[in-house]
């Protein structure tokens, strides 16, 4: 994503700086295993000044995993919803839900 982001952004302005996937404490988010992981990283995307070109350069390059431009990645295409680990569950209760 460095190489994507420094298209478009001068390494001298502050505002790369200002980027969610640029903060240290969020990265982990955009490639967890956890939807709910992904969701939040989802929702850092939301106010990000490179959203489409970022989600645009991720299709471009098959990103094969992650949260690109406010979108799910898997296989190099966008999907809506990550499914969490694991098998479903058998049960009727949770389809009724």
């Amino acid at each position: 994503m460095t190489s994507l982001l420094t298209t478009f952004l001068n390494p001298a302005d502050a505002s790369a700086t200002m980027l969610p996937c640029h903060d240290t404490d969020a990265a982990d988010l955009f490639f967890s295993e956890r939807p709910a992981d992904l969701e939040q990283a989802k929702t850092l995307c939301a106010a990000c000044p490179l959203i489409d070109e970022c989600r645009q350069g991720a299709l471009d390059r098959r990103e094969p995993w992650g949260v690109w431009g406010g979108a799910i990645f898997d296989a190099g295409r966008i999907i809506a919803v990550k499914r969490g680990r694991g098998r479903p569950r058998k049960n009727r209760d949770q389809d009724a839900a």
